[in-house]
């Protein structure tokens, strides 16, 4: 009996120390929940780390890591539109990975050049909008097919994009804009556009779900969250602007000052790997992976059937640009509207 009780003890206390040991990474994601639900699992599975995962929009991290510089409180950034982990890069926020990253395709690559290995890209996201078929049918309304048919007054309270103070999507419409049209014509454009806008939400992909519910007639946003919600049978079809477009380059950061280094290494390694990124199609994630080894679906978003700009990351990834246009959206756009905020 004796002997029962001290094996008790020292079971018990071995299972204490375990327990002790094991380490909680604290994740900031900027993807779609269902994908940082999922990624969480599949981490904590495979490594035996346990996950503490939040999920927020891009401006939203930007301004926590900011507001958290020297005492952070999440250890990686995983997700989102690459300007903003640029920024976070720039200003030290963050810290480079040391991950080999020599086998990711070469857009992944110039992420983590760029930033000094800062910044790993995980995705990327073409920018378009979409339109409910069935609304538009009636409301006997035509359907778009540039950006400019989105300032014709017939769409007057009739679409739905985010605000790009919040949302990386939304910045990422507004830095393609701009290098598409030059900046004065496309803050014209931007508020005519507005004066259709019925809402401007927090989050990137809001608009795009509203339209497939029929909620508001068009949406503004990334592409594979459309390919997402068709393949659903939402009655809808996606846009790839006649004018051209931009896309997003996803990131994935360890925060500058983490107590949990090795492990937010290893979260960075899980989520670049073939592995990690094909368990997305598990959840309709119908991105362009960086790993070229991962799966991806035949209904996915096609770089080279779409008309693309030569997205300058460096000069529309600056804290300075960044500032200085969202300044002008505050003043020449969005004061110019009458739209509501969410």
């Amino acid at each position: 009996m004796k002997t029962f009780a001290i094996s008790a003890l020292a079971l018990a206390a071995g299972l204490a120390a375990s327990a002790a040991a094991a380490e909680e990474l604290n994740v900031v994601c900027s993807n779609e929940q269902t994908w940082c639900d999922l990624m969480a699992q599949n981490f904590q599975i495979d490594t035996g780390i346990d996950v503490a995962m939040v999920r927020k929009s891009t401006g939203e991290v930007l301004a926590q890591l900011r507001a958290e510089k020297g005492n952070p409180k999440v250890d990686v950034w995983w997700g989102g539109t690459g300007d903003p982990h640029i920024i976070a890069a720039s200003e030290g926020l963050t810290t480079p990975s040391d991950v080999d990253v020599s086998g990711l395709l070469g857009w992944a690559q110039n992420m983590t050049e760029m930033t000094e290995g800062r910044a790993v890209g995980v995705h990327v996201g073409l920018l378009g909008f979409i339109y409910n078929t069935e609304v538009l049918a009636e409301k006997d309304l035509p359907a778009p097919a540039c950006w400019r048919d989105l300032a014709k007054p017939e769409y007057k309270g009739e679409i739905q994009v985010a605000n790009p103070n919040s949302s990386g999507t939304a910045y990422t419409e507004l830095a393609t804009l701009v290098q598409l049209f030059g900046e004065d014509e496309a803050m014209k454009l931007l508020a005519e556009i507005g004066a259709n806008v019925n809402q401007y939400t927090k989050s990137g992909s809001a608009p795009v779900k509203a339209t497939a519910r029929g909620e508001t007639t068009i949406g503004i946003g990334f592409m594979h969250d459309m390919v997402k919600l068709k393949k659903e049978g939402f009655p809808v079809e996606l846009v790839a602007p006649c004018e051209g477009t931009g896309y997003e380059l996803g990131a994935v950061s360890i925060v500058a000052g983490t107590p949990h280094f090795e492990s937010a290494r290893k979260w960075v390694e899980y989520v670049t790997s073939a592995k990690g990124q094909s368990a997305g199609l598990e959840v309709g994630v119908y991105n362009i992976p960086s790993n070229p080894g991962a799966e991806t679906d035949p209904d996915a978003p096609d770089m080279a059937s779409v008309k693309l700009i030569d997205y300058d990351f460096a000069t529309y990834g600056a804290s300075e640009t960044r500032e200085r246009l969202l300044e002008r959206w505050e003043k020449d756009v969005k004061g110019s509207g009458g739209a509501i905020e969410n």
